[in-house]
């Protein structure tokens, strides 16, 4: 405040000829409606500024000293809404979020607004500039915004609970309700014919199973409990995921050297984008447990990939799961492919256990990984993206897992669907890589390492609302826990936690 007003020669620069300069007004009616953009208006003094501009409109002309305190309103306010779109109202590391704001660039607020704000011939132009630039953000704002009025226009009825599955056929009470919901949300087209009686049948089914589709269930038309609770969710909740969705896309870094891959936790997906940020390769990944493994948000690099890779098992795996099953059964270390290997790499047995080994494997003096193979937990392709966490992205031999509408049930790591596609994304820019040699490298003998020329940028990112790039809608639930430790951050108001 100080350095702004102090860059202007302490003169007011909201106020033209002793009233609100059109910039002021302008972002006046941007924090009166920035719950349009997922914000609290309050934050901003949101009800405030009908009563400010009446005062100064009645005192002709206006004392000095209410000019003074409306232009400070402006710019505290201005401040704050600036500096919220451009990186999130709380620092996502209270949530052990790693990303790292500081990496987009400090804004400078009183530099912005000066240069930008004070003069500009289209504020909301100019505001937008600090928006994130993905295509994936401006969807989820304007999804946001229908929301918002699917939520007002919603008479909110629940849906009577029946006494068993609700299958195509089956006579249900609820029929009429599903079908005002369903033509509401988009899933009933208006031109269908539907249901005038009590019976589940037709296009409404269709209609359940594209429900289902975009709330991450298995689209069987058929009405369960966990159809039932998704239909009976208020779409007000649907509006906060969105805003909590947006709230995360302004932590993320802005720029990227190469387009990135990022991977959505509850959604159970990986995408790639080009250049334009378009969606250009998609696919099922599997996720840690929700309880105790869970995959940890944050950004990293992919810098090579391996083929054929060992695994190394981690330390609590190897004390909490492998080494109880191999003092039950002494061939278990043979029979799944694991060696016993010291702190060099040197393979100290391949089979039975002695007392003293069994000892320096719970101290983590030796370390049991698996070889090579097509049985390997890795499977036959390892995207290698260093951190902290020692995550990874990989193939699998456990192709059942992917059918599941749920996919969290790996350690912590990402298992991809179609590693070999993957591969020749990442691998597009080194000659000779496509995907008959992709396949070669992993039906091979040896294990290899193929390094990227330029890394990739790779995110873990948590979202439960995901706009598609045709504009469709879907959510997903919050299966880690975190959209609600994120709404208690938000319910503190401010001062957030920074």
């Amino acid at each position: 405040m100080e350095e702004f007003y102090g860059s202007g020669n302490n003169f007011l620069p909201w106020v033209r000829d002793r009233a609100p300069s059109p910039q002021s007004l302008a972002i006046i009616h941007l924090l009166e409606n920035a719950d349009s953009k997922g914000l609290n208006p309050e934050d901003y003094d949101g009800s405030l500024w009908e009563g400010r501009l009446a005062a100064l409109e009645q005192s002709r002309p206006p004392l000095e000293a209410d000019l003074v305190r409306f232009d400070l309103a402006v710019t505290v306010s201005a401040m704050r809404y600036v500096s919220d779109l451009y990186s999130g109202r709380v620092n996502p590391r209270q949530f052990d979020f790693e990303f790292n704001i500081g990496e987009k660039g400090n804004l400078d607020l009183s530099a912005f607004l000066r240069q930008k704000l004070v003069d500009a011939a289209d504020v909301e132009a100019a505001i937008r500039s600090v928006e994130p630039p993905f295509p994936t953000y401006r969807r989820t704002v304007d999804a946001l915004n229908v929301y918002r009025d699917l939520a007002r226009r919603d008479d909110g009825e629940l849906l009577p609970v029946p006494r068993k599955t609700v299958k195509p056929g089956d006579t249900y009470g609820g029929v009429p309700r599903l079908v005002r919901l369903l033509e509401l949300l988009g899933d009933l087209p208006a031109n269908q014919k539907t249901p005038v009686g009590p019976v589940y049948e037709g296009s409404l089914v269709d209609a359940v199973k594209h429900f289902q589709e975009r709330h991450g269930l298995n689209p069987t038309g058929q009405i369960g409990s966990e159809t039932l609770k998704e239909l009976n969710t208020p779409l007000s909740r649907r509006v906060e995921q969105l805003q909590l969705t947006l709230e995360r896309w302004r932590w993320a870094p802005r720029e990227f050297e190469r387009p990135p891959i990022t991977v959505n936790i509850p959604e159970f997906r990986l995408r790639a984008d080009n250049e334009q940020y378009q969606w250009v390769l998609s696919m099922k990944v599997v996720v840690g447990k929700s309880y105790r493994h869970q995959t940890p948000v944050f950004s990293s690099e992919l810098k090579s990939v391996i083929f054929r890779p060992y695994w190394n098992v981690p330390i609590d795996i190897q004390r909490d799961e492998l080494l109880p099953e191999i003092e039950k059964n002494p061939s278990y270390v043979a029979r799944h492919s694991y060696e016993i290997v010291d702190r060099k790499g040197s393979v100290v047995s391949d089979g039975a256990l002695t007392a003293e080994m069994d000892e320096q494997l719970y101290s983590g003096k030796l370390q049991i990984r698996q070889r090579p193979g097509p049985d390997n937990s890795l499977g036959l392709i390892k995207f290698d993206l260093p951190n902290a966490h020692d995550v990874y992205l990989h193939g699998t031999p456990a192709r059942m897992l992917f059918s599941q509408s749920r996919r969290d049930f790996s350690h912590g790591c990402i298992r991809v669907e179609d590693p070999v596609t993957l591969a020749a994304w990442v691998l597009r820019d080194k000659p000779g890589w496509d995907a008959d040699r992709i396949r070669t490298a992993m039906s091979g003998e040896e294990t290899m390492r193929v390094t990227l020329d330029k890394p990739i940028p790779v995110l873990i990112v948590y979202g439960t609302a995901v706009v598609m790039e045709d504009g469709e809608v879907r959510f997903f639930d919050d299966i880690y826990g975190h959209d609600a430790a994120l709404e208690r951050a938000l319910a503190k108001g401010y001062p957030y936690l920074r």
